[in-house]
């Protein structure tokens, strides 16, 4: 039998949530207009319910126990989900609205996706988007996003649904004053000699994803120069000579037209790596996700990540 939540409960959580973002009581009442008492009492009546402490109190201010912050969390993302469909319903679903929680990959997310996206929220100025940068692996039980860009194959999972948007071609760069200085590597045993910058991920160096001599894709552990966590650093080290790079070639393209970079051992470049859009299972999505995934497809299409 499903569970009815009273208007009381209803309520009682509006009073939490004010009160703990306004971190105040007094203003919470104010906002919505009540008595404080009322607001305390609510909140008491909802502690009582739960069974544990949600605020630490004293005579001058409240702060969230560490079990408040964790139910805030949750009432929060209960409420906005509130909030966008009743959005999407009195819009009748004609544009995406509400807010968008995208994590993506940090260079690659910069340079080639937020134009993206800033095109679709100035197209649709009902749509929000809360965007975080980083390059980590997605974690089925760490999900804190709606959406997220990764780079490689990804299976659905019970907790996970990936779809692919397109291929993106791996590519070897180094500046023209890097090869000056050190010359042109001409073999993959010249790798050995060079300076690699090599990104930083759980606490060691990836390796590249090469074409060996014998046609075959394997990973190459190479000693890196520099280890750098970030992507956007990584190509400005090796624009202003400190190395070669292996980069996704849509990030690094500008910098070679303009003659910044340029592509090395083109013949041992891999198979392309699948870039895929990723989002947590669930019955029923979102209006504004399921347009940011039905257009990111369209998108990919239309060869626009390329």
């Amino acid at each position: 039998m499903p569970t009815v939540i009273s208007t009381e409960s209803f309520s009682s959580i509006v009073h939490f949530v004010t009160a703990a973002n306004s971190s105040s009581f007094t203003e919470a009442a104010e906002l919505l207009g009540v008595s404080k008492s009322a607001i305390g009492k609510s909140i008491q009546r909802l502690e009582h319910n739960l069974g544990i402490p949600l605020f630490h109190r004293t005579t001058r201010k409240i702060s969230l126990t560490t079990e408040g912050e964790a139910y805030l969390a949750s009432c929060q993302s209960a409420l906005e989900t509130l909030q966008m469909a009743e959005m999407a319903l009195r819009s009748k679903l004609t544009e995406p609205t509400g807010t968008v929680r995208i994590d993506l990959p940090a260079a690659f997310g910069r340079s080639v996706m937020m134009p993206v996206l800033m095109d679709m929220t100035k197209r649709y100025p009902h749509l929000k988007l809360t965007i975080t940068f980083n390059d980590r692996i997605i974690d089925p039980l760490d999900i804190g996003f709606d959406l997220a860009i990764r780079f490689g194959p990804v299976k659905d999972t019970t907790d996970l649904i990936a779809r692919k948007l397109n291929d993106q071609h791996l590519i070897i760069c180094a500046s023209p004053d890097y090869l000056t200085a050190y010359g042109t590597p001409e073999t993959l045993a010249d790798l050995a000699h060079h300076h690699c910058l090599m990104a930083w991920r759980g606490g060691a160096p990836l390796s590249w994803l090469i074409r060996d001599e014998n046609g075959k894709d394997i990973r190459l552990k190479l000693a890196p120069f520099h280890q750098i966590s970030d992507g956007d650093v990584m190509i400005d080290a090796c624009i202003a000579g400190a190395g070669l790079i292996q980069f996704p070639a849509a990030l690094l393209r500008p910098h070679i037209q303009s003659g910044k970079l340029v592509p090395l051992l083109a013949g041992c470049n891999p198979a392309p790596t699948e870039l895929n859009v990723i989002w947590p299972r669930a019955r029923h999505l979102l209006p504004g996700v399921r347009f940011i995934i039905d257009e990111l497809i369209e998108l990919a299409a239309q060869k626009a990540f390329e």
